[in-house]
């Protein structure tokens, strides 16, 4: 058995498995630690735990040791090397006329490189932009295109609901998320409604999608003939959260009325697909 801790390198980020190596490292506390980007400091974020190395996928990394005070004001200079590096980068960017939106700045712990995170709509020819950038600051540079999504995680903000990006607060990585999801849980396709910020579908989208999946394995749907308590008909709207069932009459003009799901019993099986026009449109959402 190996005693390991979980080290985030981004707030919010996805936490990484590094072996303690028998230091004592405390939840909230730094550590350095070797990656496959190079020498990087992190916080802990998940306490020790003892952990069985065969089961493993990777082979464990070691700590190399927990932060210094050296380390600590190194990071301290890189967050100021950032931000220099950001405003020299957007006044390089106006000057060459790149059609390109800076987000964010990295400098790698050990110094070696500084990375720049940009949006744009198209392939944009930033060669001489890094020759620049290279001359100004003697390290390598690298630049990386990201999307809408990962710029909305960087930069933070808050959405419809009037609470932080999920992204931003507590979400580790994306996940998949589709217009199937909206159409199940019966909210509005019109795309400024289930949109976020960034322009994409609403990740919340996701959070409830199980119980509704589950609920229409048992659910009469919409067009269905059922037997109720008192009269056959057919289905006209179901109501997943609260459980009742609008049926319509079989052979009567009667008004419809509404039954609580164990009330409704499947006799066939009917489909009631709307004609969305949109849906075609709504696809580039996700």
């Amino acid at each position: 058995m190996t005693e390991v801790i979980g080290v985030r390198f981004k707030d919010k980020g996805k936490a990484y498995t590094f072996a303690t190596g028998g230091a004592k490292v405390p939840v909230g506390s730094k550590v350095v630690v070797e990656t496959s980007r190079g020498t990087e400091c992190g916080d802990v974020v998940e306490g020790a735990r003892l952990v069985d190395e065969s089961r493993m996928a990777t082979p464990l990394k070691t700590i190399i040791r927990p932060a210094t005070e050296k380390d600590l004001r190194t990071l301290e200079q890189n967050r100021q090397k950032e931000i220099n590096a950001f405003k020299a980068c957007e006044e390089r960017i106006l000057k060459h006329k790149l059609d390109m939106k800076l987000v964010d700045v990295e400098c790698a712990f050990d110094n070696s490189k500084l990375l720049f995170y940009f949006t744009a709509d198209n392939r944009v020819d930033f060669r001489e932009l890094v020759k620049d950038l290279a001359g100004m600051f003697r390290m390598r540079i690298e630049l990386r295109q990201i999307g809408v999504r990962d710029e909305a995680k960087m930069l933070g903000g808050l959405g419809v609901c009037g609470r932080p990006f999920c992204c931003k607060t507590f979400l580790t990585e994306f996940q998949p998320v589709s217009i199937k999801m909206a159409k199940d849980q019966g909210l509005s396709l019109n795309p400024t409604k289930i949109s976020g910020t960034c322009g994409r579908l609403m990740c919340c989208l996701k959070y409830e999608q199980d119980f509704y999946e589950q609920e229409y394995k048992t659910t009469p749907k919409p067009g269905s003939l059922v037997s109720t308590p008192e009269f056959r008909g057919y289905v006209e709207e179901v109501n997943l959260i609260t459980g009742k069932i609008r049926v319509k009459p079989e052979k009567s003009d009667d008004p419809a009325q509404i039954f609580d799901k164990k009330d409704v019993h499947m006799i066939r099986e009917g489909r009631h697909d709307k004609d969305d026009k949109n849906m075609k449109n709504l696809k580039k959402l996700e």
